[in-house]
């Protein structure tokens, strides 16, 4: 096992996990406010950093069947949310390479 090196982000909010403060994405890599996590509200991003990837699994979501993958911090091992893998419904195909963040399980980091 080798050395797990971190991203640092700039920008005017960064959004972080709320264990460890590891930067995870910013403002600017948000695509939509309006989704719902396992622990209420969750953002949907375009990109995210310093995080790990669990094995791909199918689940029945409020929008239909989704292939994703849980994410974990780099650091902390947290889980912070998901990635789509794959949407089974063509309207919802722009998931697909995204990351789902839960707001409870974010922090603010300056």
């Amino acid at each position: 096992m080798g050395l797990t090196y971190r991203i640092y982000l700039n920008g005017n909010r960064i959004f972080g996990c709320n264990k460890c403060r590891t930067h995870l994405s910013t403002t600017e890599s948000i695509i939509s406010k309006a989704f719902q996590g396992q622990h209420g509200r969750a953002y949907l991003f375009e990109t995210v950093v310093n995080v790990e990837e669990g094995p791909s699994e199918d689940r029945n979501m409020t929008t239909g069947l989704h292939t994703v993958k849980d994410i974990f911090c780099s650091r902390c091992r947290s889980v912070l949310g998901w990635k789509y893998e794959r949407a089974y419904e063509q309207s919802q195909r722009y998931k697909e390479g995204k990351y789902i963040l839960e707001k409870q399980l974010l922090t603010e980091v300056n």
